[in-house]
This record gives C-alpha cells, sequence and structure tokens, in this order.
C-alpha cells in the first residue's frame, strides 16, 4: 500500500478518481476545475504529453517526490511540503458538524479565500466528502477528502475563520473526516508546506506520522510551445 503515497496523485487517477481524470498519451491530471494536479511525468515523452495537455499558456501543480526535472515546462515556484500519514488515527465521529455540499460552494470559496488552505477549485468537492462548522447561518470551518490513492484518502482544505480559532475545530473536523475515511477501510493521510509548523504540531497530536518531504512545484507551459492538434 505504501507505494500508491509515492505517486498519489497518479495513483487516484487511475483509480478512484479516474472520473475526474484527463489523459494524453501517459500523463494525467485532474480537470482543472477540480484540482489543479498534475501526476508527475517520467521521461522526456511524457513531459512532451504533459505540456500538450496542460495547453500553452496554462498552469499546472506537480507534487514531486524526487528531484523533478521537467521538460517544455517552466517552474515558477516550489513549495516544500510534508506528507503526513494516520497509521494510528482512528477517528472520532461529530454528529454536529453539517456534511457540505453543492450548494454550499459559495460560503466554502469564500472561506477559502480568507484563509487561504491550499486550493480549492469549482469543482474540488466532487474528490470526496467535506465536514462545515455552520454558526449563525456562516460557514466558519471545514475539512474534506481530496486525493485517494488505493488504500488512502487524503484529509485537505483544514481551515477555520480566524474569529474561530482557538476552540479545536479543525481537530474536530480532522478526526471526524479521519472517521469516514476509516469507516471504508482505509488510511487517512495529509499535506502540508513544511513551514506551516502550527498545522503540522497539531497533526502530530492527532496521531500522524511524517512519511515524506515531497515539493509542490507549480508549472507553465510557454505560450509560444504550440498545441498540438
Amino acid at each position: 500500500m505504501a507505494s500508491a503515497l509515492d505517486e498519489p496523485v497518479r495513483a487516484s487517477l487511475l483509480g478512484a478518481h479516474a472520473h475526474l481524470a484527463q489523459g494524453l498519451g501517459d500523463a494525467v491530471r485532474y480537470d482543472p476545475d477540480v484540482a489543479p494536479f498534475l501526476a508527475e511525468p517520467h521521461g522526456a515523452a511524457e513531459w512532451e504529453d504533459a505540456a500538450a495537455l496542460v495547453g500553452p499558456g496554462h498552469r499546472t501543480v506537480v507534487p514531486a517526490f524526487g528531484v523533478l526535472e521537467p521538460v517544455g515546462l517552466e517552474v515558477l515556484r516550489s513549495v516544500a511540503g510534508v506528507q503526513l500519514v494516520g497509521d494510528a488515527v482512528t477517528g472520532r465521529d461529530d454528529p454536529d458538524l453539517v456534511r457540505l455540499g453543492p450548494d454550499d460552494i459559495p460560503a466554502m470559496s469564500e472561506l477559502v479565500a480568507r484563509t487561504k488552505p491550499g486550493p480549492f477549485l469549482p469543482r474540488t468537492i466532487a474528490m470526496g466528502t467535506y465536514l462545515g462548522v455552520v454558526e449563525d447561518g456562516v460557514l466558519v470551518a471545514m475539512a474534506g477528502e481530496r486525493l485517494h490513492p488505493p488504500g488512502y484518502t487524503e484529509i485537505s482544505a483544514v481551515c477555520t475563520d480566524e474569529a474561530h480559532r482557538g476552540r479545536g475545530l479543525a481537530t474536530r473536523l480532522v478526526l471526524a473526516v479521519a472517521a469516514g475515511i476509516r469507516a471504508r477501510g482505509e488510511v487517512p493521510f495529509l499535506h502540508a508546506a513544511g513551514d506551516n509548523t502550527s498545522a503540522i504540531r497539531l497533526y502530530e497530536t492527532l496521531g500522524f506520522r511524517l512519511r515524506a518531504r515531497p515539493d509542490f512545484t507549480a508549472l507553465t507551459v510557454p505560450s509560444d510551445v504550440p498545441a498540438r492538434t
């Protein structure tokens, strides 16, 4: 099972999230309305397929678990990250949390814009279950499921409005999402920016352990690259 976490984007897109995938040759990525991720290409031919798949002038993000050597795409920036696995995390059901749906996307997008937990796009909610804390009709915290390699589900978009921090809402949400993952017989895991020490500390107190240190690299296809027809 561990090998699926070495290429979680590819493993997800060739498995549980195949219905959310776009592919060309050996290159595969999420529908750009769902997530910005491209599976790390292997070799020049797949990089060429990836450039054509992404398209001239467009951007993508590759979670790289080794040295990334892009061919035909330009690196915009790279963020050092961590991958944490919850082998010992059992989770905890929380009936007071609200299951979020398509009608909640505007509120979810507004919360993400205020808190910046990472990419959340118009159809990100299609990746899995999202739970939230709603108070006085306002969404103040949420977390949900993102990548889904075999045997695992990633917990993502963990965010709390600044005015409501310090109340343990993130803990409740992470444990509740983890409980749903465990109920399917899967293991929860997480990614976080390597410098987000407060989030990493929280996850470690909940039972997550460091597994790997991927880099999240944003790339663009030069606009002068001819589109493949």
